[in-house]
């Protein structure tokens, strides 16, 4: 039924300015719209993220969205770093750490968080 239909990502804010600013200008993406003081409309490749204010920002303690950015996840962390994003560390059985990347088996993936706490990533599949 929902298949072979587009979806979206939500992400809640507190600061909405500030949201804009880290999610166009830190991470590149495309604003294409927006819904008075209560929402941003980001592109991301072919996907739509919705950045809107709540009270409730931050409090989700999973990943909130992934990249999938290809082989290059140790060139994407660089470039990200660059521009002044800290990365998460975790402890995980049968995962280890090349630096700010996590790697099992032929998976790497690297965390981040926005200014709200938002926890992102990056991966290569």
């Amino acid at each position: 039924m929902l298949g072979d239909k587009d979806a979206a990502a939500n992400i809640a804010v507190k600061n909405l300015e500030r949201a804009r600013e880290f999610y166009k200008d830190t991470l590149g993406l495309t604003q294409i719209g927006s819904e008075g003081q209560e929402v941003i409309i980001f592109k991301s490749g072919n996907t739509l993220i919705n950045v809107y204010k709540s009270q409730f920002a931050g409090t989700n303690k999973a990943t909130a969205v992934t990249w999938v950015v290809g082989q290059d996840v140790d060139g994407f962390v660089q470039q990200l770093k660059a521009k002044g994003i800290a990365f998460e560390h975790y402890d995980m059985p049968g995962v280890t750490r090349n630096g700010d990347v996590h790697v099992a088996d032929d998976m790497k993936v690297a965390w981040f968080k926005d200014p709200d706490g938002n926890i992102l990533n990056i991966a290569n599949r």
